[in-house]
Parts: C-alpha cells; sequence; structure tokens
C-alpha cells in the first residue's frame, strides 16, 4: 500500500519531437497541465479516493503541505495505517501488515520520502530542487510513441516518464521503488485528467499493479492541521 503515494506523487510531472532537448519537454509538458504560475501557487493538496485491489475496497487519503509535511491514510477491513514524512523525520504504522506500533523510516527511505514533500511537482525548478532529468527518446505505450524521460529526484528515487504526443499529459510512469534490501519496479498507467478550479490539471484515475485507484475528491491549498504529521 506505502507504494499508492508515490505514484500519485509522480503525478505531478514530464514532453519531446525529434531534437527537442528535456528542458523543452518539460516546458510543454507544464504549459498542458496548467502551467508553472498556477502549479507555483499550490501550498497544499488533499486527494481523497478508493483503491479497488484483490477484492477489497480500500480509502486513501492523500494531505500534503508543501515543503513541511506529507501524510498517507489507508483504511481498508476495519483498519486505518498511515504513512508521514516530514522535513525532519518518517514513521510507517500498517497494521494490516502485522506492525504493532509505528516505525521510522531508514536515512535511506526518509531521503527518498522526504522528495515527496513537493505539492507542486518535480519537475516545476527541477533544477533549483537538485533533481536531474534525461531525454531517453521514445517508446511504445499501448500503440502509441511516447515520450520518456527519466527523472533522479534529489533523495534518490528514480522513475520513468511517458508522455504522449498529442496531450502532453503523462499516460504512464516506471518507478524503481527498494524494499527489504531488494529493488523492483512500479508500472502505474495515469488517466481521467481532469482541470481543477485552480488551472492546475491532474490525472483523477491510476492503474497500479494491484488495483485501480479513483480520486473522488482533490483539494488544492485547503487548510491543513500540522499536527497530522506527528505520528
Amino acid at each position: 500500500m506505502k507504494r499508492i503515494f508515490l505514484s500519485l506523487l509522480v503525478l505531478a510531472t514530464a514532453f519531446t519531437t525529434k531534437g527537442q532537448t528535456a528542458d523543452e519537454v518539460i516546458a510543454k509538458h507544464i504549459t498542458a497541465i496548467g502551467g508553472a504560475d498556477n502549479w507555483k501557487k499550490v501550498n497544499s493538496m488533499k486527494m481523497e479516493g478508493l483503491l479497488q485491489a484483490n477484492g477489497a475496497d480500500v480509502n486513501v487519503t492523500v494531505t500534503i503541505l508543501h515543503g513541511k509535511g506529507m501524510r498517507q491514510d489507508i483504511s481498508v477491513m476495519g483498519m486505518t495505517g498511515y504513512e508521514i514524512v516530514t522535513p525532519t523525520e518518517g514513521w510507517n504504522f500498517m497494521p494490516f501488515q502485522g506492525q504493532q506500533e509505528p516505525e521510522a523510516k531508514t536515512p535511506e527511505a526518509l531521503a527518498e520520502a522526504q522528495d515527496n514533500l513537493d505539492a507542486q511537482g518535480g519537475l516545476i525548478d527541477y533544477v533549483a530542487k537538485g533533481h536531474k532529468v534525461e531525454l531517453l527518446g521514445k517508446e511504445d505505450v499501448e500503440g502509441t510513441e511516447c515520450f520518456k524521460l527519466k527523472m533522479t529526484k534529489k533523495g534518490g528515487s528514480v522513475s520513468t516518464l511517458f508522455i504522449d504526443p498529442k496531450s502532453f499529459y503523462i499516460v504512464q510512469s516506471k518507478t524503481i521503488q527498494k524494499a527489504n534490501g531488494q529493488e523492483m519496479e512500479v508500472v502505474t498507467s495515469y488517466s481521467n485528467y481532469e482541470k481543477l478550479p485552480e488551472g492546475v490539471i491532474v490525472a483523477k484515475s491510476m492503474t497500479l499493479p494491484f488495483g485501480e485507484l479513483n480520486m473522488s475528491k482533490i483539494t488544492i491549498n485547503g487548510p491543513v492541521d500540522e499536527s497530522i504529521f506527528k505520528k
């Protein structure tokens, strides 16, 4: 379940034609999802939705206060777990995975998770944030030759982003995640893009390796109680 947020947070990111640079691709993508000016006004984001996985309905809520905190709540089978990340600490508590109490993130896991404190998207001012982006050409995604960007974030997480050549939206991502000393690739597909009142455009539907996630409500710049970022 902890993979859900990373798949969400990849949303805020990438595009190109032959001869274009990575920066030209990024500029076109950002324009397509509402423009840098609108995204830079995003101070908080709250996403609420339902994940249908293995026959179970899982309620998911992700709250980000830009640069200050991120919390993901997951409720299933009468139990609620959470992931919390701040600029200095982070915890996981997943009772449906047998945890009895919150577990502190390792330094490596915390560094990667802190990249998710960005509510505005990793490609907005990505150089200033310490991220790196490479243009890797094109690759077929379900019959469409999509543009392919490799993004390495400051904290160490690596994602490959596939951008539709017409809409300039991200249609798929492949993210390398580490768990128990091993690496695994998580593929997520994105659809049902919608323009919010604040002018930013986001995907409200995601296909994950373990189910379908549909966001029913996305709130931009609503009030956030910072106490939720404490275990």
